[in-house]
């Protein structure tokens, strides 16, 4: 099998490999993908920082020509790419070509938004004097992206950073490299220069803690766990490197009295198990006022054990697998977590078997659980969700602002007065009415508050707040 490997300086390079493995048949092997060290790495950094001060200069056109090209590119491809998604990371065929589209979609915006570079004219308070206000690139930029959205996440990092000009070392998560080394074969073939895009594949503690060593990274964009996020601001404080952080969440979906069932039922669903339930976004919290509560449960329930669990290329299937064992593991101790706690489990929890190998889980539906209980607490990452009763709306926003994790927020209702407070007081970066927790444009703001994130929004034009620095200058007439 052919080893798919890094690029530094425009060269691929590496023979040392790990093999990517399918999470629905473990005795499949996606690909072979090279690991990088961290000489790679400082290499990698080196030949970035070289070719930054021609890029930081090139043509809005060349800008727009390459990233455009990679949009066409990957759109085309949306069949291949979302099977090798689906293959690597465990996601539903439809999802993962749905990720492959958006991530076309990311590029083509980013295309566009290299021919809008702006800035300002302004009168000085002074006679005589002008003052201009542009946006100039960063300088060499680290990414660092995770496993559960393998082409989206590197894509709405590594564009923006090439729009406005700045050179990228880009580490994927070492168990979905497949997507990410697509991607930079694309942008090395639309015309990339050598030294602008380098990608250095491996395990976290050797690639990027490299990284994190160098002085020459001017910012880190980092998705992922809360305490590797915590890491990464500690290590870029020396330095004063610039980073951003899109970490874990613990999202509530509020179900009122008065919500339409049927809306509120599936929207819970999608949030909680779709994706297997591996999207930061997800909504592991459904907070029920009891006047609905009962029948709301009991919809869900049967919703739920309807889920069909299998191989994530097979069209019968709702709910791939679990990434990988660990995962699994982890999904599996806050099952028996849960009932140790005083929860009920109404349905699911289990391992289930299939034709193939997998990590195959059915989806977790706890009720009779508080807000005090570690998995209403904790980020557990995987298709588990559990049930809080409340008496009505107030002590619902309650429930749902209790939370170290402000990312997204939910809730089903038909009265616009509960919709506009819950809007505007739900402590979250993100507020879905009548819409799953996850599931976002690819043209908007994305980020939270408290422990799910840190520093600028990513994507849209808000993107540019990370990826440049603002420079103010004065003439004298």
């Amino acid at each position: 099998m052919t080893i798919h490997q890094n690029l530094i300086d425009g060269q691929w390079v590496g023979s040392i490999s790990s093999a990517n493995i399918n999470p629905s048949n473990i005795d499949e092997q996606v690909g072979l993908y090279a690991q990088a060290d961290a000489e790679d790495v400082r290499s990698a950094i080196a030949a970035a920082k070289g070719a930054f001060p021609s890029w930081s200069r090139s043509s809005i056109v060349e800008r727009h020509a390459i990233l455009k090209k990679a949009a066409d590119e990957i759109l085309a491809r949306k069949e291949e790419i979302g099977r090798l998604l689906a293959s690597e990371e465990g996601k539903v065929l439809g999802e993962a070509i749905g990720e492959t589209v958006r991530a076309a979609q990311i590029f083509d915006f980013f295309a566009a938004e290299a021919l809008r570079l702006a800035g300002e004219l302004l009168p000085s308070v002074r006679p005589n004097i002008g003052v201009e206000i542009t946006r100039e690139p960063l300088g060499v930029i680290g990414i660092i992206t995770p496993w559960n959205f393998p082409i989206a996440i590197p894509a709405w990092k590594i564009a923006p950073a090439l729009c406005y000009g700045n050179t990228i070392v880009f580490k994927p998560a070492d168990l979905v490299p497949g997507c990410s080394w697509v991607i930079v074969d694309i942008l090395k073939r639309a015309g990339l220069p050598n030294g602008v895009l380098n990608l250095t594949m491996g395990r976290g503690s050797v690639v990027g803690q490299a990284m994190l060593d160098s002085p020459d990274l001017a910012g880190i964009t980092f998705t992922g766990s809360t305490s590797t996020g915590q890491r990464v601001a500690s290590s870029s404080l020396p330095f004063n490197r610039k980073f951003q952080l899109e970490m874990g969440g613990k999202n509530p979906f509020v179900v009122l009295d008065d919500a339409d069932l049927t809306i509120a039922v599936e929207a819970a669903a999608n949030s909680a198990f779709f994706s297997t339930g591996q999207r930061c976004t997800a909504s592991s919290r459904l907070i029920v006022t009891e006047g609905i509560h009962d029948r709301f449960v009991a919809a869900l329930r049967e919703r739920v054990a309807g889920l069909n669990v299998g191989h994530a290329l097979e069209k019968s299937t709702d709910i791939g697998p679990v990434v990988d064992a660990k995962q699994l593991q982890q999904d599996l101790d806050y099952v028996a977590l849960g009932t140790a706690e005083g929860a009920k489990l109404e349905v699911g929890g289990n391992i289930v078997t299939r034709g193939t190998h997998g990590f195959f889980l059915q989806p977790a539906l706890f009720t009779e659980a508080t807000n005090a209980m570690r998995i209403s607490r904790e980020e557990i990452f995987g298709p588990v969700a559990a049930v809080i009763r409340v008496k009505n709306y107030d002590e619902a926003l309650a429930v749902a602002n209790d939370t170290p994790f402000g990312l997204s927020s939910g809730i089903a209702t038909t009265s616009l007065k509960h919709a506009t407070h819950f809007k505007r007081n739900a402590e979250a970066g993100m507020v879905m009415v009548n819409l799953p927790t996850a599931g976002v444009d690819f043209h908007v703001p994305f980020g939270g508050r408290k422990a799910s994130s840190f520093g600028s929004r990513e994507q849209g034009r808000y993107a540019s707040e990370f990826f440049t620095t603002v420079k103010t200058s004065y003439t004298l007439a």
